[in-house]
Protein backbone atom coordinates (compact mmCIF):
# COMPACT_ATOMS: atom_id res chain seq x y z
CA UNK A 1 0.00 0.00 0.00
CA UNK A 2 1.12 3.53 -0.25
CA UNK A 3 -0.37 6.71 0.09
CA UNK A 4 -1.27 9.21 -2.72
CA UNK A 5 -1.55 12.65 -2.95
CA UNK A 6 -5.46 13.35 -4.15
CA UNK A 7 -6.17 16.67 -5.48
CA UNK A 8 -9.96 16.88 -4.04
CA UNK A 9 -10.04 20.06 -1.45
CA UNK A 10 -12.62 19.18 1.44
CA UNK A 11 -14.78 22.68 2.43
CA UNK A 12 -13.70 24.42 5.76
CA UNK A 13 -17.45 23.54 6.66
CA UNK A 14 -16.75 20.18 6.58
CA UNK A 15 -13.24 19.65 8.29
CA UNK A 16 -14.09 22.09 11.07
CA UNK A 17 -17.35 19.86 11.99
CA UNK A 18 -15.79 17.04 11.70
CA UNK A 19 -12.98 18.04 13.60
CA UNK A 20 -15.23 19.08 16.52
CA UNK A 21 -16.78 15.65 16.34
CA UNK A 22 -13.82 13.84 16.92
CA UNK A 23 -12.68 16.37 20.19
CA UNK A 24 -16.18 15.55 21.40
CA UNK A 25 -16.06 11.40 21.24
CA UNK A 26 -13.53 10.91 23.87
CA UNK A 27 -12.50 13.00 26.96
CA UNK A 28 -8.51 11.73 27.10
CA UNK A 29 -6.11 12.64 24.68
CA UNK A 30 -2.12 12.30 24.33
CA UNK A 31 -0.14 14.68 24.04
CA UNK A 32 3.15 14.77 23.13
CA UNK A 33 6.06 16.91 23.65
CA UNK A 34 10.09 17.13 23.20
CA UNK A 35 12.76 18.18 25.80
CA UNK A 36 15.17 20.49 25.11
CA UNK A 37 17.30 18.08 24.47
CA UNK A 38 15.19 16.40 21.39
CA UNK A 39 13.94 13.60 23.75
CA UNK A 40 10.46 12.78 23.59
CA UNK A 41 7.47 11.96 25.82
CA UNK A 42 3.91 11.19 25.42
CA UNK A 43 1.33 12.10 28.03
CA UNK A 44 -2.43 11.14 28.66
CA UNK A 45 -4.45 13.52 29.93
CA UNK A 46 -8.29 14.75 30.28
CA UNK A 47 -9.01 17.39 28.05
CA UNK A 48 -11.82 20.31 27.28
CA UNK A 49 -11.76 22.33 24.16
CA UNK A 50 -13.19 25.35 22.71
CA UNK A 51 -14.43 26.65 19.60
CA UNK A 52 -11.03 27.54 18.24
CA UNK A 53 -9.58 24.14 18.53
CA UNK A 54 -7.58 25.17 21.65
CA UNK A 55 -7.29 22.13 24.16
CA UNK A 56 -6.62 22.82 27.61
CA UNK A 57 -5.77 20.07 30.53
CA UNK A 58 -4.49 19.82 34.30
CA UNK A 59 -1.30 18.60 35.10
CA UNK A 60 1.60 18.84 37.72
CA UNK A 61 4.01 21.68 36.94
CA UNK A 62 6.87 19.19 38.06
CA UNK A 63 5.70 16.72 35.61
CA UNK A 64 8.17 15.74 32.81
CA UNK A 65 5.46 17.13 29.76
CA UNK A 66 5.13 20.11 32.12
CA UNK A 67 9.06 21.01 32.21
CA UNK A 68 9.65 20.19 28.46
CA UNK A 69 7.08 22.87 27.39
CA UNK A 70 8.67 25.52 30.25
CA UNK A 71 11.44 25.27 27.35
CA UNK A 72 10.10 23.88 24.26
CA UNK A 73 6.50 25.15 23.40
CA UNK A 74 6.39 22.65 20.64
CA UNK A 75 3.82 19.64 21.24
CA UNK A 76 1.15 17.39 19.13
CA UNK A 77 -2.21 16.30 20.73
CA UNK A 78 -4.00 12.88 19.71
CA UNK A 79 -7.40 12.38 20.25
CA UNK A 80 -9.61 9.00 19.22
CA UNK A 81 -12.13 7.00 20.80
CA UNK A 82 -10.00 3.82 22.06
CA UNK A 83 -13.22 1.72 21.56
CA UNK A 84 -13.57 1.73 17.88
CA UNK A 85 -12.57 -1.95 16.25
CA UNK A 86 -9.73 -3.29 13.84
CA UNK A 87 -11.10 -3.46 10.68
CA UNK A 88 -14.25 -1.30 10.91
CA UNK A 89 -14.70 2.27 10.13
CA UNK A 90 -12.13 4.01 12.30
CA UNK A 91 -11.55 8.21 13.45
CA UNK A 92 -9.12 9.82 15.01
CA UNK A 93 -7.78 13.18 15.27
CA UNK A 94 -3.88 14.62 15.42
CA UNK A 95 -3.45 18.23 15.96
CA UNK A 96 0.14 19.79 15.98
CA UNK A 97 1.05 23.26 17.53
CA UNK A 98 2.58 24.65 21.00
CA UNK A 99 1.57 24.52 24.64
CA UNK A 100 2.11 26.47 27.76
CA UNK A 101 1.10 27.17 31.45
CA UNK A 102 -2.05 29.07 31.16
CA UNK A 103 -2.25 32.69 33.28
CA UNK A 104 -4.14 35.59 33.58
CA UNK A 105 -7.59 35.18 31.83
CA UNK A 106 -6.33 32.42 29.39
CA UNK A 107 -6.22 30.01 33.04
CA UNK A 108 -9.60 31.82 33.92
CA UNK A 109 -10.86 30.36 30.83
CA UNK A 110 -9.59 27.36 30.59
CA UNK A 111 -11.28 26.54 34.34
CA UNK A 112 -14.78 27.24 32.50
CA UNK A 113 -14.07 24.85 29.54
CA UNK A 114 -13.03 22.49 31.69
CA UNK A 115 -15.68 22.66 34.45
CA UNK A 116 -18.30 22.18 31.61
CA UNK A 117 -16.82 19.47 30.52
CA UNK A 118 -16.11 17.87 33.70
CA UNK A 119 -18.96 19.18 36.21
CA UNK A 120 -17.50 16.82 38.75
CA UNK A 121 -14.17 19.33 39.14
CA UNK A 122 -13.94 21.51 41.71
CA UNK A 123 -10.58 22.36 42.24
CA UNK A 124 -6.99 22.47 40.29
CA UNK A 125 -5.33 22.08 43.82
CA UNK A 126 -1.38 22.08 43.02
CA UNK A 127 -2.04 21.29 39.51
CA UNK A 128 -2.18 24.28 36.64
CA UNK A 129 -3.87 24.27 33.75
CA UNK A 130 -2.06 24.14 30.03
CA UNK A 131 -3.20 25.60 26.46
CA UNK A 132 -2.69 23.78 23.64
CA UNK A 133 -2.90 26.10 20.36
CA UNK A 134 -3.00 23.96 17.14
CA UNK A 135 -1.49 25.66 14.14
CA UNK A 136 -2.33 22.57 12.07
CA UNK A 137 -4.34 19.15 12.35
CA UNK A 138 -5.07 16.43 10.30
CA UNK A 139 -8.26 14.09 10.68
CA UNK A 140 -8.82 10.23 9.69
CA UNK A 141 -12.48 9.94 9.93
CA UNK A 142 -13.91 7.09 7.75
CA UNK A 143 -17.44 7.87 8.17
CA UNK A 144 -16.85 11.51 6.67
CA UNK A 145 -14.08 11.12 4.06
CA UNK A 146 -14.35 7.67 3.01
CA UNK A 147 -11.93 4.48 3.67
CA UNK A 148 -8.28 5.45 3.97
CA UNK A 149 -8.42 9.12 3.56
CA UNK A 150 -6.41 11.88 5.74
CA UNK A 151 -7.44 15.32 5.52
CA UNK A 152 -5.16 17.72 6.64
CA UNK A 153 -5.26 21.82 7.48
CA UNK A 154 -4.18 25.22 8.87
CA UNK A 155 -5.96 26.16 11.72
CA UNK A 156 -5.72 30.31 12.25
CA UNK A 157 -7.98 31.55 15.46
CA UNK A 158 -10.41 29.08 15.17
CA UNK A 159 -10.27 28.68 11.06
CA UNK A 160 -9.59 25.91 9.23
CA UNK A 161 -8.35 25.96 5.76
CA UNK A 162 -8.21 22.68 3.56
CA UNK A 163 -4.35 21.81 2.50
CA UNK A 164 -4.09 18.40 1.27
CA UNK A 165 -5.82 15.11 1.47
CA UNK A 166 -4.01 12.15 1.36
CA UNK A 167 -5.30 8.84 0.42
CA UNK A 168 -4.24 4.90 0.99
CA UNK A 169 -4.09 3.36 -2.31
CA UNK A 170 -4.22 -0.58 -2.33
Amino acid sequence: MAIVRSDRPVSTRRIAAAARRLLEASTLCTISTVSAGGRPHANTAYFSWNRSFDLVWLSDPGSTHSRHLRTTPSAAVVVYDSRQTWGEADRGIQLFGSASEATGSARREAERSYARRFPDYTDAGDYRFYRFRPRRLKLFDETVFGSGVFVSAAVRGGDVAWTRTDVVAA
